[in-house]
């Protein structure tokens, strides 16, 4: 995978002008590492709610899809990388 930028970036309102984002710099290896763990523990916990699913209470449930909607939602949409559809 290239890091070669084809087009020019739009830099007049940034803070940093001379910094282009690419997928080698964007987190450190600690912090991918300690993102994969909070996601992994909301999708676990999500699991381990349904051991207390019956058909009287519901509640395990909610909190199951309410948890793994946020262990899906979070990286795909506020970590991810979602504004790079123009950079290749």
């Amino acid at each position: 995978m290239s890091s070669k930028i084809t087009g020019q970036a739009n830099t007049a309102g940034s803070a940093q002008a001379g910094t282009i984002q690419t997928p080698q710099n964007e987190n450190s290896l600690v912090t991918s590492i300690a993102l994969f763990v909070v996601m992994i523990a909301l999708f676990l916990g999500s699991v381990y709610s349904l051991s207390w699913l019956t058909l009287d209470n519901y509640w395990p449930m909610a909190v199951c899809l309410g948890l793994f909607a946020l262990a899906f939602w979070i990286p795909m949409t506020v970590l991810g990388r979602s504004d790079s559809a123009g950079e290749n």
